[in-house]
């Protein structure tokens, strides 16, 4: 017979954590290790919200074996030595956060998908006494493909907890002062040391249009992000654009769509290029690969002559000094207790 609930850890219940989360990553760049993950992944209704029984069949018939290889060419071409970027880069970056953080806070990360699993890491935060938890998704604009997903493998995990958690979530944090002004800082240091393009693109993770005319907050979070990035590094109106990447399926997405901008722009006179994407914390595929590698080759073949990708913050110190604040702010009622 199933266990109705988890077994509870023999140990006092009276300590205070933090859960960083992230999407995941699969464990090697092989059409194997790809296929699971996206399997896991492109299962959450939270992702593709169409009835389980038809999309599972279009699933497992088609997407997966086509595009489980195409995948993990495109893994392949930014793995490192030591694994996945996303994995290695949360990794540092909850280090670097335990360690501003009072030395009694329990700092662990998971993923929504593939490993370290938030059932898992949940489960040793609860042996090593943790009973009131603070939850952050590593994703700035909150989105019910993202956000949402990542909460929902928390949410899962309480309703097998025969003692539960007290959680308390941050689902956003899009128009954070110190993650504007640091991301800004951030752009602007890079524009000292290398050359500044003609235009800058503030390029997001997309969404289904479906998803956004059913109110998904996103676009909207998205939009005021970018107003924020703009005033404070004075840009024109004619010197940056917005738009929206990594689109899949034959759906209707939001849009501008990234790539067709780096088709556009250079007919349109842009020659040099500046690309930055505020909603990712930690470079990944789509920053990496679909950005500074396919978008790279799709504006300089149509007549561009310069494109630079602006990384992310990754484990940096800028961080830090953003998340740390926002994590003290919401834990402040537990630790004055």
């Amino acid at each position: 017979m199933p266990e109705l609930f988890y077994p509870e850890p023999q140990v006092p219940l009276t300590s205070t954590g933090v859960l960083l989360l992230n999407l995941g990553t699969p464990t090697a760049p092989k059409p194997q290790a790809v296929k699971a993950y996206l399997r896991e992944f492109l299962s959450d209704q939270r992702v593709v919200e169409l009835p389980r029984w038809l999309w599972q069949t279009i699933l497992r018939g088609i997407v997966l074996p086509i595009r489980s290889a195409k995948s993990a060419h495109a893994y392949s071409s930014i793995w490192q030595e030591s694994g996945s970027l996303l994995l290695s880069g949360t990794q540092n970056l909850t280090s670097a956060l335990a360690k501003s953080l009072p030395a009694d806070i329990v700092t662990r990360f998971a993923m929504t998908y593939g490993e370290p699993s938030v059932r898992l890491v949940l489960q040793q935060m609860k042996q090593q006494g943790v009973q009131r938890l603070l939850v952050l998704p590593l994703y700035p604009q909150y989105a019910a493909s993202s956000s949402g997903a990542a909460l929902d493998q928390v949410w899962r995990v309480l309703l097998k907890q025969r003692t539960q958690m007290s959680v308390h979530s941050i689902t956003s944090f899009f128009d954070n002062k110190n993650y504007i002004r640091k991301l800004a800082q951030h752009i602007e240091n890079y524009w000292q040391k290398h050359n500044r393009g003609q235009c800058l693109i503030f390029s997001f993770h997309g969404i289904p249009q479906a998803h956004h005319t059913a109110g998904d907050s996103y676009v909207q979070q998205c939009t005021s992000t970018v107003q924020l990035l703009v005033e404070e590094l004075k840009l024109a109106k004619d010197e940056y654009h917005m738009a929206f990447q990594s689109r899949f399926g034959y759906a209707p997405w939001v849009g501008p769509n990234t790539q067709d901008l780096f088709m556009q722009l250079p007919k349109a006179g842009i020659r040099k290029l500046d690309v930055v994407c505020p909603g990712f914390v930690i470079d990944c595929l789509e920053t990496l690969e679909e950005i500074n590698i396919r978008g790279r080759t799709d504006f300089l073949a149509q007549g561009g002559k310069e494109f630079n990708y602006i990384p992310c913050m990754n484990e940096e110190h800028e961080w830090v000094a953003i998340l740390a604040p926002l994590v003290e702010k919401h834990l402040h009622s537990w630790l004055t207790e």
